[in-house]
């Protein structure tokens, strides 16, 4: 990471980039390849939770190898764990912390320092947000802040699509639903709604 303050119009570079997504694809892949190129550093991947098998599932990464991607099954209970207690946490010498699950992994990968921060939606944890350095970096209070707040927004841009891609598919259930000869005209709007006969989609956060 470069060594100076991290500027205001950094923050505005990332969180354009994020808002201008349209799916929660793209979200997760434009917020890794934002931070990574506005600050500098080795790279940024994002990790969602997969409730099932209490796993860290890679949802996009920008700037590390593919080897170092598929080193292996990452275990939320077990990998930095107070990133995913809702706390960041700063990593300073990642071949010397019992918090580092693959640390031979990430010295051949030439990652020295990690900042990984919680994804927090609607006061639930589904995911984390970390950033990679090739050399160590004391993290600050900057740092800390400017990350933690594209996290944030990077779970607000994924719940929002998640949500309008749901509303969309509910709207096309319903057109196909009605029957066009009982309708004085086939133009749909918003406005019209979902009757509560049609499931509303659940997220799985």
């Amino acid at each position: 990471m470069k060594k100076h303050a991290i500027h205001y119009e950094t923050f505005l570079r990332v969180t354009r980039a994020i808002s201008e997504s349209k799916d929660p694809e793209e979200v997760v892949l434009m917020t890794a390849e934002s931070v990574k190129t506005a600050l500098g550093v080795k790279g940024c991947s994002i990790f969602l939770i997969n409730k099932k098998d209490n796993r860290l599932e890679l949802a996009a990464s920008y700037g590390l190898s593919e080897k170092y991607l598929k080193k292996g099954p990452i275990n939320y209970m077990q990998s930095i764990r107070e990133s995913l207690e809702g706390s960041p946490v700063a990593i300073y010498d990642v071949t010397d912390d019992p918090r580092i699950q693959y640390p031979q992994e990430a010295k051949k990968e030439g990652i020295s320092s990690i900042l990984a921060v919680p994804i927090i939606v609607h006061g639930k944890l589904i995911g984390a947000l970390r950033v990679y350095t090739s050399e160590p970096w004391d993290f600050n209070l900057r740092d800390v802040n400017l990350i933690q707040a594209v996290s944030q927004i990077c779970g607000m841009a994924i719940d929002s699509c998640r949500l309008r891609k749901g509303y969309k598919t509910s709207i096309e259930i319903l057109k196909n639903m009605r029957d066009p000869k009982e309708l004085k005209s086939n133009l749909w709007t918003p406005f019209e709604g979902v009757p509560s006969s049609v499931d509303q989609p659940v997220f799985d956060y």
